[in-house]
């Protein structure tokens, strides 16, 4: 049937209401042709807002920016939302009711939207044959499960464990409409919930592990989830409005003015990428994913094809990254490159050179020291790796020296994240529960990273967070020349790193700082909710807020759905709270001022309970930490540990490798302890780096094939390379383009009869 050849039915008061088709197509088109102009509108005053705002007040946005696919996938999700908004009001005002988009519009119809909006189509299993070689991970994820493409693909929709829960069933957050009542009461505001629950002025120490563990919890982090936010229009700033209004939703302060808030944009909405066959899911607001799932390192080499290729040293034809041009550590070490756009936005020393914002695999490298410094041994890791593969296969093309590397990194970012420290987050006894021994790719398991993961679960971490950067000298003494930080102080400054003494200042001070622990009644340091910097703000923000109101933005169920969720007790009573936090005294202020049980945010939920023996989480954050990292480990096609993706020697040997050795082989620290996470006294529980095993690279050496020999080595091309790859018992040398250009020619040629079948191709440069 034709998308409009119908009629649409509904109930309106006691009496049935027919759309004819003719009203239907008309509504549909004139109300999409409504949106282009908001949007053409919102382009133009963001252009001009970027243009004439000064660097304070866009020095965050450009930070976190996201990349350019992303972008363009979250303005045509925006145009899809406002689209089906002004669909619903239209109706509302003819029909006198408020409606959902399933009362309007069937499935076509939204189909029709999609496509009119610019989301992007399907990916057809079909294209995954053609158009990735099968030894290597793509760089967006995409085609990883042969028979779904987009799992755990970059800008995709985080996945619902539960239904999201709208105040309106299709978008608006819990606490959209203040006065709304939640079994029978308001929310409570989370700047009130922050202040009188969350906010602590002091914070105890860890016995066990040290701030790296904590500092790691971000990086891999990174590695995984980053939901963007949406971008002002024409005629809304959410910076200067404390009215929900489009994207704009303000977290309310007791401030002394009557309408005193914080700034608060809504995630981007994914776009609605056909399949399925219930409108009004098709409809419901989804939160985008702009990174790939998988533990793949992208943190290191990005989730796109542009990003991937500035980030390499293409020129130097050797598969190592790019790095810094400007300066170098007083040993020579590379620092990371700077970003393309200068002037960059990072803060600066005013007496000194200007030191430009770092550029990563992931945007929020410049967040603070001691992340940018995980980034810069990872940088220094893959250009050692990829020089000595070079050295051992002197006859590999440099696409295969940096693949290889890619790999190797890769399962190394695995092993740590799944050995060293999920172990100790949720416990040996959750690990065993949740996640078990590893049995091989499963291509029944979706890895997309789920909702409640990324905007609750995951941030439990938050709780860990330091409120002061200790920087110590080589006997692991306060430094004479470079005092403690605080938090405040450290936000996008690498200049602290390039003019303050390197990383090793810093790495030593993580390593030899006991962690930050979580307590019901010591949560998120002052430092946090009241002094932190967000540079696109002209207040300072609280993270706590931040942290419920995008829990509720994201119309996540609340915290006892998802004990039940996890087979755990609901909380009915006081005394079942009082049991599980373990702090009278919390439980009872929580339900003060939650009312009832169900209303509890699930990020606040999960952080007071109490901690599991060995572990760092509560029950609740342990199971649904255990069940995303299970996920990520058994669908992924390319877990180090499946079958075929190494060989048992290169296995044995990346599994002695430890974040010790990643600090020993790319700093100047020679002293550590055996485990970089367990807290320990200086000297005494920190060894000789000569005593850390390392991997042995031989188990990588791979001898010129016979084919080889007889054919030589495949031309090389301009502006792209190639690999090689064995197919149906034949040397075949596969060729690809640089990121801006395409292939003309064949893109395989084969080794026979001692020569290549075909001339190489030629990569040229599209046109854009």
């Amino acid at each position: 049937m034709s998308i409009f050849c119908h009629f649409i039915c509904f109930s309106c008061c006691c009496d049935s209401v027919y759309i004819p088709a003719t009203y239907t197509r008309e509504l549909l088109l004139s109300s999409h042709q409504e949106i282009l102009q908001i949007v053409h509108e919102a382009l133009h005053h963001s252009r001009r807002r970027r243009s004439t705002s000064s660097s304070s007040t866009r020095d965050f946005t450009l930070l976190r920016r996201a990349e350019p696919e992303t972008l363009d996938i979250s303005r045509a999700a925006e145009v899809f939302q406002t689209t089906l908004q002004v669909l619903k009001n239209r109706a509302k005002q003819r029909f006198k009711r408020a409606m959902q988009a399933k009362e309007l519009l069937s499935l076509d119809d939204v189909k029709l939207i999609s496509e009119l909006s610019g989301c992007p189509s399907a990916t057809h299993p079909t294209s995954c044959e053609q158009s990735h070689p099968s030894q290597y991970r793509s760089i967006s994820g995409v085609c990883n499960n042969r028979q779904n493409p987009r799992w755990g693909a970059a800008n995709t929709a985080l996945v619902r464990w539960l239904p999201a829960e709208y105040e309106d069933g299709e978008g608006e957050p819990k606490g959209w409409n203040r006065e709304r009542l939640h079994n029978g009461f308001q929310l409570p505001p989370p700047r009130t919930v922050s202040r009188e629950i969350i906010r602590s002025s002091s914070k105890s120490k860890d016995d066990v592990y040290s701030q790296l563990l904590v500092e790691w919890g971000q990086y891999i982090d990174h590695d995984i989830t980053f939901t963007p936010q949406s971008t002002d229009t024409a005629d809304v700033d959410c910076s200067n409005t404390c009215q929900n209004v489009q994207h704009c939703f303000p977290i309310q302060t007791d401030g002394s003015c009557e309408q005193t808030c914080m700034p608060f944009h809504r995630s981007s909405p994914d776009c609605f990428v056909g399949g399925g066959t219930d409108v009004g899911r098709a409809a419901r607001r989804q939160q985008l994913n702009a990174i790939s799932s998988f533990v793949d390192a992208s943190v290191v080499y990005a989730s796109t094809p542009q990003l991937a290729s500035f980030l390499r040293d293409l020129g130097g034809r050797n598969g190592k990254l790019a790095v810094n041009d400007q300066f170098k550590d007083p040993e020579g070490r590379p620092y990371l490159p700077a970003v393309a756009a200068l002037p960059s936005a990072c803060h600066q020393d005013r007496q000194r050179d200007r030191v430009e914002c770092f550029s990563a695999g992931d945007s929020r490298v410049n967040e603070g020291p001691p992340l940018t410094t995980l980034h810069i041994l990872w940088l220094r890791e893959h250009n050692r790796i990829a020089e000595e593969l070079k050295h051992i296969n002197c006859h590999w093309s440099p696409e295969t020296i940096y693949q290889e590397t890619r790999k190797i990194i890769g399962a190394l970012h695995q092993i740590i994240a799944m050995r060293d420290y999920v172990p100790k987050i949720i416990g040996p006894e959750s690990f065993e529960r949740y996640i078990g021994h590893y049995k091989g790719y499963d291509s029944t398991v979706d890895p997309s990273i789920s909702n409640v993961f990324a905007t609750a679960a995951f941030r439990f971490g938050h709780a860990t967070i330091s409120p002061i950067l200790r920087r110590l000298n080589e006997s692991f003494q306060d430094h004479e020349c470079f005092p403690h930080l605080r938090l405040r102080d450290t936000f996008f400054s690498p200049w602290r790193i390039i003019k303050e003494g390197g990383i090793e200042p810093i790495l030593r001070g993580v390593i030899g700082t006991a962690a930050s622990t979580v307590n019901a009644n010591m949560l998120l340091a002052a430092e946090l909710t009241d002094r932190l910097v967000v540079l696109s703000a002209p207040q300072h923000m609280d993270l706590a807020s931040l942290n419920l109101q995008r829990g509720r933005d994201h119309g996540l169920p609340g915290y006892n759905d998802w004990r039940k969720f996890c087979g755990l007790k609901r909380i009915k009573t006081l005394a079942d709270f009082k049991e599980v936090v373990g702090n009278s005294e919390v439980a009872e202020n929580i339900l003060r001022l939650y009312k009832h049980p169900d209303n509890v945010d699930v990020w606040l939920g999960g952080l007071v309970e109490k901690l599991l023996p060995g572990s760092r989480t509560g029950p609740l954050f342990a199971c649904l930490i255990g069940k995303q990292m299970k996920a990520l480990r058994d669908g992924d096609r390319f877990w180090w540990d499946a079958e075929g993706v190494f060989t048992q020697q290169q296995k044995d040997e990346l599994q002695k490798n430890s974040p010790s050795r990643l600090i020993c082989d790319n700093s100047d620290i020679q002293e550590v302890p055996p485990d970089s996470f367990r807290f320990g006294e200086y000297p005494c529980d920190y060894v000789s780096c000569d005593q850390i095993p390392s991997l042995n690279l031989e188990a990588w050496r791979e001898e010129k094939s016979p084919d080889l020999e007889r054919c030589g080595s495949p031309t090389e091309i301009r502006n792209g390379d190639y690999i090689l790859s064995s197919t149906s018992g034949k040397l075949v040398a596969l060729y690809s383009c640089y990121h801006g250009f395409k292939l003309e020619g064949a893109a395989a040629i084969v080794c026979e009869g001692g020569r290549w079948s075909e001339h190489p191709p030629q990569c040229a440069e599209m046109n854009h």
